[in-house]
């Protein structure tokens, strides 16, 4: 059997909040049939910022338009394709967004679902750690930019 390939892959998203009575939700996205909760990302295209890629796969994936409001970080994480034989190391950069318009219900073919979650929930809905960890970043800087939440 021939060695696998080896290839790069560089994407962008983040967390999309709005503030909702005295909560702050996040949007999330269900892949896999349901089985997958993740934040909304993808691949950056040639020439792209990561920046324009994050506003562009977020609203592509959920309906909803979001201004960047800081950077929350990057993260590495290597996945392989049989069918291919190629090993991929995908490395995401994450922004935090603060919603401006759209709605959630126009989410794109490739998502099996898009639904707000009040933050402090968000970290047990997701099912990767590497999104739970850039949740909790997204929690710190929400309050360093005046963003509170009322837990109760």
């Amino acid at each position: 059997m021939k060695p696998a390939t080896l290839k790069h892959l560089r994407s962008a998203g983040g967390v999309i909040f709005r503030k909702r009575d005295d909560t702050i939700e996040i949007a999330l996205i269900a892949t896999k049939g349901r089985t997958a909760w993740t934040l909304p990302k993808g691949i950056i295209d040639k020439g792209e910022a990561p920046e324009v890629t994050a506003v562009r796969e977020i609203e592509e994936e959920t309906g909803l338009v979001g201004r960047i409001i800081d950077f929350l970080g990057e993260k590495s994480y290597w996945f392989y394709l049989k069918d291919e034989n190629t090993k991929y190391r995908k490395t995401v950069s994450y922004f935090l967004l603060e919603l401006i318009g759209g709605t959630i219900e126009n989410s794109c073919w490739e998502v099996d679902e898009a639904v707000w979650v009040p933050l402090e929930q968000a970290v047990l809905k997701l099912s990767y750690r590497s999104d739970r960890e850039i949740v909790e970043t997204a929690k710190e800087r929400l309050s360093t930019h005046g963003f509170h939440t009322v837990t109760g």
